[in-house]
């Protein structure tokens, strides 16, 4: 159980979260979405930041509330859901809490500038507006409010003023906005504000945003006395001032950089640190080890509700329709073909064909990767299954389609005779090829996960029934980082949990790092088959380190290709390399997944032949897979 706030903040140095809407940003979402609309829009997108911040180390988390007042709602319709958006807000937080993390009801300004203009927006409705706001989100369970980015000493003392009568229950932290020399824009002093919040009834004073750390701690400095006159402080700062580049908002404070000076602060009496605008869970991560704040255990049976756990063991013995049909005794291998860019699909239907003819288990289909436009994969994965009887796997995003089109759009596939289904979230809509497109992004990977689960049970996401089961074989994207590995390994430990039954890998490039990957995720009950890409150049090789996320090629690897002048010199190193990989690996891996460059499937033929010659079983999972239909 947690400790009482109140009483364990004045002794303990707390670690809180950083900024939401830069880790939803960074997932995709599009700069003008109104982000306190996501808690009801994509749940399961805001429970995934929320834990991600609780892996780095948070034992507080604030709402996605920010800005879920009535003036701010009403600029997008949503005036009168303001009590929903809040308490909804409140709901995912805690559930991502569990026992051990304390949940911040975030409350901002009201977007209503002070001094008020009576004939504009009068003071009861101020009022109401916050009022309203504070009781859905004690109505969601939260532990605490915090009121933060405020400017105005009047305004805050107002907000004060309300918690203290809405809910006077909850302990309240109070947050302003000192920009330059420990003073508000209007230029109040710190230690003034400090202490005036204090005596309006706020539990931890303190600020937030601003310029940076460095101002931060000198308004810090100022407020210290504060903290000796009792009151704890709190400090949640901006990862340096901002930047434009391109259309990306870059913040240059460096997590050890911020880290080493949030250390200044716990000297001053900060017992509440945090970050805002610009920092990540790695800047959380690097506080935590920094302050050396033991981190918070967190255990999946914990996180998923009482029905997520019963719907997930009754998924994990399903193993659908691709992986059924596996050979026993055979390495199972996938190649992927991307549908083309245009209409004439001939040369990826003799691709198919070829690739059917030596071996292959399934072919697989991204869906627009990179956000650029192509030939819809679920009609050319029906083409494919149609014309040469083999396995499709089409990948699924939750970029361009909402909660509904999903759902159809996947009871249509069942109807298609497709039989396995790669969820992934999407790349951003920001890389597109075509104008005026924007990400939906209503499901993440894990929506569509328990969606899929769902549809293998027969219901749909309402609960009702579909009167029949789809018999999708459910897949997950798991990208494999030698150097940080636990996190991801972590989100694929949960995409099992919600019915993930095989994992395909970003491109591999060394036989070390497979090994590592494999004894990491020993203990993981799925089917991982190692991305292998075969490069074809110096250049394709630096584009993919480069430019893709997620892929990194050996320095080795790329020094070798460029000793080459003659592209063709290249791609005979490169695809001598990829060939000796193959066969130091094929012995004990659970499959392959073959990603043909450039659409070039005679490439992946070349593999399909090898594998298939050699012989290899690999690890042998698949045949215990096999046997479960």
């Amino acid at each position: 159980m947690k400790p009482d706030f109140s009483e364990y903040v004045r002794n303990h140095v707390i670690l809180a979260d950083g900024a939401l809407g830069t880790y939803l940003y960074e997932k995709g979402v599009e700069r003008e979405k109104n982000l306190d609309l996501l808690n009801v829009q994509a749940p399961e997108l805001i429970f995934s930041a929320h834990e991600e911040y609780i892996r780095a180390g948070s034992q507080l988390i604030e709402t996605n509330t920010f800005g879920a007042n009535r003036f701010k709602l009403l600029e997008v319709g949503a005036d009168e859901q303001v009590f929903e958006i809040n308490r909804a807000g409140a709901a995912i937080a805690v559930k991502a809490a569990g026992h051990q993390v304390y949940v911040a009801g975030s409350v901002g300004p009201c977007g209503i500038d002070f001094p008020l203009e009576e004939e504009d927006v009068s003071q009861q409705e101020i009022r109401d507006a916050f009022a309203t706001q504070m009781t859905g989100l004690a109505e969601g369970g939260v532990d605490l409010i915090i009121l933060e980015t405020f400017s105005s000493l009047t305004e805050i003392l107002l907000a004060i003023e309300i918690a203290r009568q809405a809910v006077p229950d909850l302990p309240l932290i109070a947050q302003m906005v000192f920009p330059a020399r420990g003073t508000t824009v209007r230029g109040a002093d710190a230690l003034s504000c400090g202490r005036k919040m204090a005596a309006a009834g706020a539990t931890v004073v303190g600020t937030n945003c601003g310029r940076g750390i460095d101002a931060m701690v000198m308004a810090i400095e100022k407020m210290s006395i504060t903290a000796e006159e009792g009151v704890p402080l709190s400090a949640f700062p901006n990862a340096g001032m901002p930047e434009m580049v391109g259309h990306r908002m870059i913040y240059p404070a460096q997590p050890s950089y911020m880290a080493a000076r949030s250390s200044e602060m716990v000297k001053y009496g900060v017992r509440l640190i945090g970050g805002c605008c610009g920092t990540t869970p790695d800047h959380i991560q690097e506080f935590r080890s920094t302050l050396k704040i033991k981190p918070v255990r967190i255990r999946g049976a914990r996180i998923q509700t009482v029905e997520e756990e019963v719907e997930a063991k009754s998924s994990s013995t399903k193993p659908g329709g691709f992986l059924s049909t596996l050979q026993s005794g055979r390495l199972p291998i996938v190649v992927e073909l991307d549908p083309p860019t245009h209409l004439d699909v001939d040369g990826v239907l003799k691709g198919a064909q070829e690739l059917t003819a030596a071996g292959v288990d399934a072919v697989s289909l991204g869906e627009n990767p990179l956000a650029i436009l192509r030939t819809g994969n679920l009609g050319m994965a029906a083409r494919i299954r149609q014309e040469t009887g083999i396995q499709t796997i089409i990948h699924q995003t939750g970029r361009d389609i909402n909660a509904l089109g999903l759902q159809s759009r996947m009871m249509e596939a069942h109807l298609l005779g497709i039989e396995a289904v790669l969820a992934v979230s999407g790349d951003s809509a920001s890389s597109t090829d075509q104008p005026g497109v924007s990400g939906v992004f209503d499901m993440r990977s894990y929506g569509l996960l328990r969606m899929l689960s769902q549809l293998n049970r027969g219901h749909n996401q309402a609960g009702r029934s579909i009167k029949k089961q789809t018999n999708f074989s459910i897949g997950a994207a798991f990208s494999f980082r030698p150097e940080n590995p636990t996190t991801q390994i972590n989100r694929l430990e949960r995409k099992v949990g919600f019915g993930a039954r095989f994992a395909m890998t970003q491109p591999l490039f060394s036989k070390e790092v497979v090994e590592q990957m494999l004894e990491k995720t020993k203990n993981v009950d799925i089917l991982i088959f190692p991305g292998i890409f075969p490069l074809i150049s110096s250049r394709n090789a630096e584009f993919l380190h480069n430019e893709v996320p997620g892929i990194s090629v050996p320095e080795m690897l790329r020094r070798q290709l460029a000793k080459f002048e003659d592209v063709a010199d290249q791609r005979k190193a490169a695809l001598d390399y990829t060939h000796t990989l193959v066969e130091e690996i094929g012995s004990f891996i659970d499959g392959f997944y073959l990603i043909s460059p450039l659409n070039k499937w005679d490439i992946s033929l070349r593999f399909v032949r090898q594998i298939r010659e050699a012989g290899w079983k690999g690890s042998g999972k698949a045949d215990a897979y096999a046997s479960l239909e």
